[in-house]
């Protein structure tokens, strides 16, 4: 199953590299585009999670939450820069569940986003575990398991496996990783991803993985099917 994450977002940059995180972690993003039609979006997305800006055109952020609590439970976390209590304890009070100021780590937003899952729909039951050649990518721990040995991974390195072993068999561009990387395919040096391929390889092959990672020349990598 994958979720859906509704953004009620005025600012199209913020929006983007919200929308293109949320992505690289196996989740599904959508933006509202028009601003006075929210709650016909929201029907026509089905959300399981919405964040919510407050200031917004036309209506403000506690409006349209009002407007989603009359019709659903679906969680809400506010992403606002205006972070004063008065404004927390208004959202949480218009029926908001979490409150992240801005500017944020966005490790920190899909942090919450996935604790609010957990908590609203049981996402351990609908997390996968991806397997190729033996070895386990469990994505409710972010662990490798090869041989009942776990593999201690940083965040690079499983974004990187939680691609290539999502999508076995089939070649992932150079961009498409750094954009799961990163955020982004325009300001990133291309040796730095294969500075994380190298070094996620020679981790994997101690741990007895030796050609688990494929180059494909001039286009990305993949992990051939067995």
């Amino acid at each position: 199953m994958e979720y859906k994450i509704l953004l009620v977002e005025d600012d199209l940059g913020i929006s983007q590299a919200i929308k293109t995180c949320i992505k690289a972690w196996g989740m599904d993003a959508y933006s509202v585009t028009d601003f006075q039609q929210v709650m016909r979006e929201f029907s026509n997305y089905q959300p399981h999670l919405v964040l919510m800006d407050i200031s917004l055109p036309f209506m403000n952020g506690h409006y349209w939450c009002q407007q989603i609590r009359q019709v659903s439970t679906v969680p809400i976390i506010f992403i606002s820069s205006t972070s004063d209590n008065m404004n927390i304890i208004m959202a949480i009070n218009m029926g908001a569940d979490d409150f992240i100021a801005k500017p944020f780590d966005q490790n920190v937003l899909i942090a919450k986003i996935q604790a609010m899952l957990r908590r609203s729909y049981g996402m351990q039951e609908k997390q996968p575990i991806l397997e190729y050649a033996g070895a386990i990518l469990d994505t409710s721990n972010n662990s490798l398991i090869y041989n009942q040995e776990q593999i201690e991974l940083s965040k690079n390195e499983y974004r990187i496996l939680y691609i290539l072993m999502k999508e076995a068999g089939s070649v992932v561009s150079r961009e498409k990783l750094m954009e799961a990387l990163w955020q982004t395919d325009c300001f990133v040096d291309e040796n730095t991803l294969s500075v994380n391929v190298n070094r996620l390889r020679k981790k994997l092959e101690k741990r007895g993985l030796s050609n688990f990672i494929s180059t494909k020349h001039g286009i990305g990598y993949v992990l051939e099917k067995k």
